[in-house]
């Protein structure tokens, strides 16, 4: 009988990317998967701690295995990922959690195997933690488990060092991947059916910029959406300090690449922007939106905003609502600033307080949520094409999304998973959208 293995994963696409490349370590070495966290012979957790919630997440769940360990001695309990690859924060694991057995982080994930028959042998405690970037490793076996979509790392680290956030610190500099090998891996996934690809990074504009392709994103988008097949491309995340018009005009170009960017501000206001070394403006931001839909008239953009920021004015605040309002986002991901340790903003005076935090960002979420309501309202009557992800047995509904991320809901005689379907809406509830599955499935 063959081992399991059991994944927990915290934080953004990235991370759930990486947990398939764990899981194809792991079966290649011999486990299967399963979805009880009891009957596994291994517990890898894939952390993240780039928001405080997160790391409490993972060190309640890490901590509620130390009954399961000791009635199951030989259970090998990992933990890698952002949290682990934190300054300091390994010291923290082994003391709180003398139970676990192996730790590694983001930049030797491809260790895990060799790290498990390590602990196998030794019986004893295994960390191994790369202090510097290497070269980058090229997955083959990572276990794809999002079907119809697939994610694709077209380069890892980040340069831009925003005073809030500690990516740079656990995750490297920027290396961006050889442009043959992301084009290869792309050809792969369409061959093996997947509709839907997303090119990810941290800042996917500033591909290549470490010199090593001779390629920059623009020239990687045009390779990747001139692959033969019928699939949408996406990407992300873009930068405001870089995203430019060469990606816009490929976008024009090529009809499969989404209509939809992704395009963080974090704040409306120059001074909070400054403070937070976004090195770019406001008036830049909007000129950037402007530029998208002049070319794209049909774009949309989505983002993701910070209140509470230190140092933040009831009057900056007012300038995010204003920014807020004047794009009119296809939705928003709203975040309270979270203090992590390591970066300046961390030591930086004027903390907001708790209550005005919660305060502001109530009202922020109330503002997009209304307006992401009235964007929804107008899709009632049209019909919009889906790419039909799932099944929902308890609503007995199937469910996709539209080039634009809007989630769609329907019912539908056949399995239609996987396929591209068009659906006329017949109303909408908050940032989903219900329709009846039209003829003429693409």
């Amino acid at each position: 009988m063959s081992e399991k293995y059991h994944i927990v994963t915290y934080g953004c696409q990235m991370n759930v990317h990486e947990s398939e490349k764990i899981a194809g370590i792991l079966r290649r070495i011999g486990y299967e998967d399963t979805p009880k966290i009891e009957d596994a012979d291994i517990i890898v957790f894939n952390t993240c701690c780039i928001r405080e919630n997160a790391e409490n997440h993972a060190f309640g769940n890490i901590g509620a295995l130390k009954k399961l360990k000791k009635q199951k001695p030989n259970l090998i309990i990992a933990v890698g990922g952002c949290m682990t690859q934190e300054k300091g924060k390994t010291e923290i694991l082994k003391k709180k959690f003398p139970f676990i057995d192996i730790m590694f982080g983001t930049l030797n994930l491809e260790e895990l195997g060799d790290l498990i028959a390590r602990k196998k042998a030794q019986k004893k405690k295994v960390i191994e933690i790369r202090e510097k970037e290497g070269e980058i490793v090229e997955f083959t076996d990572a276990y794809r488990t999002s079907y119809p979509n697939a994610w694709v790392n077209i380069m890892y680290g980040c340069n831009n060092f925003c005073s809030y956030c500690i990516v740079p610190y656990v995750r490297g500099r920027e290396r961006s991947r050889r442009p043959e090998h992301i084009v290869n891996e792309v050809k792969a996934l369409v061959k093996e059916g997947y509709k839907e690809i997303t090119l990810l990074g941290q800042n996917v504009n500033s591909y290549g910029s470490d010199g090593t392709t001779g390629t920059t994103f623009a020239q990687l988008l045009e390779e990747v959406a001139s692959i033969e097949g019928d699939f949408r491309l996406r990407f992300m995340t873009s930068h405001p300090k870089d995203f430019n018009e060469d990606v816009v005009r490929v976008m024009e170009k090529h009809r499969k690449i989404c209509r939809l960017v992704h395009l963080p501000v974090q704040s409306g206001s120059n001074a909070v922007l400054q403070a937070m070394n976004r090195r770019y403006t406001r008036e830049k931001y909007l000129d950037e939106i402007k530029m998208l839909k002049t070319r794209l008239p049909e774009a949309e953009v989505t983002t993701d905003i910070i209140v509470g920021f230190p140092g933040e004015t009831e009057e900056d605040y007012l300038q995010t609502e204003a920014l807020v309002k004047e794009v009119d986002f296809a939705s928003a991901f709203t975040f309270v600033y979270s203090k992590r340790q390591g970066t300046k903003a961390a030591e930086m005076e004027n903390q907001i307080p708790e209550e005005i935090q919660k305060d502001r960002i109530m009202r922020l979420v109330e503002l997009v949520n209304s307006l992401t309501r009235k964007k929804s309202e107008t899709y009632v009557g049209k019909t919009v094409e889906i790419l039909c992800e799932d099944y929902d047995g308890k609503k007995d509904l199937y469910l996709g999304r539209d080039e634009f991320g809007r989630m769609g809901y329907f019912k539908s005689d056949k399995n239609v998973i996987g396929q591209f379907v068009w659906l006329q809406i017949t109303r909408a509830n908050g940032i989903s959208l219900f329709g009846e599955l039209q003829q003429g499935e693409k």
